[in-house]
């Protein structure tokens, strides 16, 4: 189930295509998110999400306070899934305030080739099937879009870690990547009952190791 995280949405359970698109788990959005919000790079921003899928990324910013989310999507479907997320949202606000958002169901070339600077955050989290001179190609078309007026520390491409190859390189764009150690289980460490050691002494003879034998 892919639900929206926090914000005046959040637990809005989202629909997702029925195939060809692979949701950003909600591990991984948290961290992203999380990462984001500790650079105040949300509020009042001018959000796109590529590649959207369902949507997920760029109406996560919406909920927590983006001032404007553009969903780009080129199949069909799951432009029209991010369509009624899209409505979902609008109708979780209850007449508060709501970002704006636009569904663009087009490629991500031919969005970026007509788009006009002023972006502030981009989600990047393209299929597995996208070849690496495509994506090198989309990159280099998202970085003028980003708004010139924001300092190089404002603007941030925020990449989920699906998936390896070039990023982003322009003096207004900053790559934030979630990587493991953001979102990724963390190993644990498995205790015994009878080997934890006593408040008031040292581990019981049982829990020491072993001596090598010779």
């Amino acid at each position: 189930m892919t639900r929206i995280i926090a914000g005046f949405a959040g637990s809005l359970t989202l629909a997702v295509p029925r195939s060809g698109t692979r949701p950003t788990s909600d591990r991984v959005r948290e961290a992203i998110f999380s990462a984001l919000d500790a650079r105040d790079a949300i509020e009042g921003a001018v959000v796109l999400d590529l590649y959207a899928g369902s949507g997920a990324l760029g109406l996560e910013a919406g909920s927590r306070g983006a001032a404007e989310v553009v969903l780009v999507e080129r199949a069909r479907p799951a432009a029209e899934v991010c369509r009624r997320n899209a409505a979902a949202l609008a109708k979780a606000a209850r007449g508060g305030t709501t970002p704006r958002v636009r569904v663009e169901p087009r490629s991500v070339a031919a969005y970026l080739e007509a788009a006009a600077p002023g972006v502030d955050l981009a989600f990047v989290d393209p299929p597995y099937d996208l070849g690496e001179a495509d994506l090198a190609r989309d990159l280099a078309l998202l970085a003028p879009s980003s708004d010139p007026t924001r300092s190089s520390s404002s603007n941030a491409a925020a990449a989920p870690p699906n998936r390896s190859g070039p990023r982003a390189s322009s003096p207004n764009v900053d790559a934030t990547t979630a990587r493991r150690r953001c979102g990724g289980p963390r190993p644990t460490r498995r205790i015994s009952r009878r080997c934890r050691p006593s408040p008031n002494r040292g581990p019981t003879r049982r829990c020491r190791p072993a001596r090598r034998r010779a």
